[in-house]
């Protein structure tokens, strides 16, 4: 292999697929990225068999041939180099990668080729979708976090991915929250499919969406075991968890007895101070609503927690009430964190009483909905 690109397009194209590359593995390969010439371009590609990205950049090409390399060695000397023409050089028999810029040059020791695994390319007939970029960024963000982080219930580590109609809904849930957001697909599926993503490989997804802005393209392959995404010169593969996500419209509340209308900052900072009491105590926030005093009065809503050892905290936060007085307690990191991801002014936050899950949204829209279980309130 011989071939030259630019600098810029090389550092660029490998730290697009480094996040792949396999940190701790018992295969050396995987801790490698493939370089090969294909269709008068070179393809950079990775995969820690979880997840595989792939790019392809401008090359000018004297030798065709592909190689792997030390992903991590590659990158660092790349990134020193000057933003001129790289000259790539495979050397046989001993597959040594020769990388020259100017008079700065190196020789990087390799892998055959053909121990790399091969990545499945986005093909004519397989399940697929197209859906706008920057929807799906925003559509992944509210809802990855609610996710399991252990791996022993390994469908709740994962993001479902139903695809209905014109409709893409994401959902994620660890047992005591639940995320679900819908979103418009470009054009209409034939039928309904359900895939379950896992959460580490959506976060990527969303980090390789970046600012593009044409549709996307999802498809799933035959088999169902992987999602492939095609974005600009990448294409993005995951492997899919095996298993049946649960249904989680029963798991949202239909109706509300208490509800409150009150600003996303405002009570941002209030859960926030809180939380920094609730630390030492299970990160309990208790939340206490207060109707208006009279009619033209707002109610509110007292945001507190208490932790033996280091003191407590009150913050009030001017809510409209509708409904009976009622007080509820949260996880306060459950409770930022959801909102922290609405982007909307006002929110909705719904309850049924002190052990019935509560409900957070944004005013004005149904297409995100955030439940999250209680906490048991002790004694002030």
């Amino acid at each position: 292999m011989k071939v030259s690109c630019l600098q810029e397009n090389l550092q660029r194209a490998l730290a697009q697929v480094s996040r792949a590359v396999a940190t701790k593995t018992a295969l050396p390969v995987l801790g490698n990225v493939l370089l090969a010439t294909e269709d008068g371009r070179l393809r950079i590609a990775a995969t820690n068999l979880e997840i595989g990205i792939t790019t392809w950049i401008g090359a000018s090409i004297d030798e065709p041939g592909r190689i792997t390399v030390d992903a991590r060695l590659l990158s660092e000397f790349v990134n020193t180099l000057p933003n001129a023409p790289v000259s790539l050089t495979v050397e046989e028999p001993r597959a040594t990668l020769q990388v020259q810029c100017g008079r700065d040059k190196a020789g990087i020791n390799g892998i055959d080729a053909d121990d790399f695994p091969v990545i499945p390319r986005l093909e004519g007939d397989a399940y697929a979708a197209e859906v706008d970029p920057q929807a799906l960024r925003e559509m992944i963000a509210q809802v990855e976090f609610a996710a399991a982080t252990d791996e022993s219930r390994p469908v709740l580590a994962g993001v479902l991915a139903r695809f209905e109609g014109e409709t893409l809904t994401l959902a994620a849930a660890d047992g005591f929250r639940l995320a679900v957001r819908h979103g418009e697909l470009a054009a209409p599926v034939a039928e309904r499919l359900d895939i379950i993503v896992p959460a580490r490989a959506m976060r990527e997804l969303a980090r390789i969406l970046g600012d593009h802005t044409d549709p996307v393209r999802l498809a799933i392959t035959p088999t169902q075991s992987q999602l492939l995404v095609r974005v600009g010169e990448t294409e993005f593969l995951s492997r899919l968890i095996d298993g049946t996500f649960p249904d989680f419209k029963q798991i949202i509340p239909r109706d509300f007895n208490t509800r409150l209308e009150l600003g996303r900052d405002a009570f941002l900072n209030a859960v926030r101070r809180a939380s920094y009491f609730a630390r030492d105590n299970n990160d309990v926030v208790r939340l206490e609503v207060h109707a208006g005093e009279e009619e033209f009065m707002p109610g509110n809503i007292e945001v507190s927690a208490n932790a033996a050892e280091r003191g407590n905290s009150q913050s009030f936060v001017d809510a409209s009430v509708t409904g009976p007085e009622t007080q509820i307690a949260f996880n306060a990191r459950y409770l930022a964190d959801v909102l922290t991801v609405l982007k909307n002014g006002q929110v909705l936050v719904g309850m049924n009483g002190t052990n019935q899950a509560g409900v957070v949204r944004a005013v004005g829209t149904e297409d995100y909905t955030h439940v999250i279980m209680p906490m048991v309130i002790g004694a002030h």
